[in-house]
Parts: C-alpha cells; structure tokens; sequence
C-alpha cells in the first residue's frame, strides 16, 4: 500500500503530538503557588504563555503578543531530553545549550517540512533574546518563578540557599524585557527578604 504525501505529513504530526506530551513528565524544581506538589514543565509553559495575554500591556510598545505565546509554548520542549535545567547551578547552566540544541535538532525534525523550521525558529528566537518579543517572553519565563517562590514562603530559594544576590541577577533579565515587571520582581525580592523567605 503507497502512503500519500498528505498521510505522510499527518503521521509526522502525529508522532510530533505524542512526543510533547513528554512535556508532562519533565519535573521543575519550583512549587505550585498552593505548595502542594513541584510543577511540570507543561504546566509551566501553559501558565507564562497566560501570562503573556495577562501583562500584554507591559510588553514594549509593539510587540507581537500572539508570537511572544507561540514562543512560550515551544520553549522549553527541548527539556524533554535534555531535563530542566536549575538556573542557579552553575554546572547545569554550562552544559545547558549544548543539551538543548542536540535535543531541538531531534524533536523538532520530527514535524513535516513546512512546520519543523517555523516552530524551530521560534525556539531560536527566544534563546538568542534578540528581539522584543524574545525578551518578553523571557521576561516572563523567569517572573513566574520568583512569583511562585514569593507566594509559598519562598518556595525553592531557602531549600537550595539561593541568595537574594542571585535572584537580583534574574530580575535583571526581567526589566530587560519589560521595566515594569523588572520593578515588581525587585520589589517581591525586598519583601521576601524582609520576611525571612530570601537570604541577603
């Protein structure tokens, strides 16, 4: 039996979906805002592609909310192999791009022709933090878990005794990508502090 190019194209799509559905399985070291249990990275990328719709108006002026969301949702497929990387691990973060491009090169060619090199730009896109959506998006990636670690008594930060030094670093990021936000974050550093949830 000859399989047509249209089937083809539909078994490839296919094989991509039930592939991301690993997404579910890859474990981040942050809590749910209620504490109850770690968050997956599925979860993750839903929760800060909602909040590109939510803080739009934070973004620069201009920026193309709808790709800052497709962004999101595709950022982080890569930790399917490569696992979530700990952004205060200094060993981790070394190996981290080498880990996820080898990992992009494999899940994305998974796609048919026609779909794999968009969404594989997308991903490129906001790792090189090029341009204002990219930074956005970024932005947003790394407000939602000082949001949740400010909102479960720290969460992760005294467990791992990250300083309060080294979530200023983050924060950085954040008002590159948008002021406000960066200033907000700043702000929920100074009170986690003050209420003994973050080490100086």
């Amino acid at each position: 039996m000859t399989i047509a190019p249209a089937e083809d194209r539909l078994t490839a799509q296919i094989a991509f979906a039930v592939e991301i559905d690993k997404l579910k399985r890859v474990i981040r070291r942050n809590l749910l805002m209620d504490g109850s249990r770690r968050e997956n990275d599925a979860e993750h990328s839903w929760y800060v592609a909602m909040l590109a719709m939510i803080f739009g108006e934070h973004a620069p002026p201009g920026t193309d909310l709808q790709r800052v969301m497709a962004m999101l949702l595709v950022h982080d497929l890569v930790e399917i192999d490569a696992g979530d990387t700990f952004i205060y691990d200094p060993v981790a973060v070394a190996a981290q791009a080498e880990a996820e491009r080898a990992a992009a090169d494999r899940i994305f060619s998974l796609l048919p022709a026609g779909q794999a090199e968009p969404m594989r730009a997308l991903w490129e896109e906001f790792e090189a933090r090029e341009t204002p959506e990219a930074r956005f998006a970024r932005a947003l990636d790394r407000f939602a878990p000082i949001l949740a670690n400010h909102n479960t008594e720290g969460g992760t930060w005294p467990l791992f005794k990250v300083t309060a030094t080294q979530v200023e670093e983050k924060v950085r990021l954040i008002a590159e990508g948008s002021p406000s936000l960066g200033a907000y974050a700043q702000e929920l550093v100074r009170l986690s502090v003050t209420r003994g949830h973050l080490s100086e």
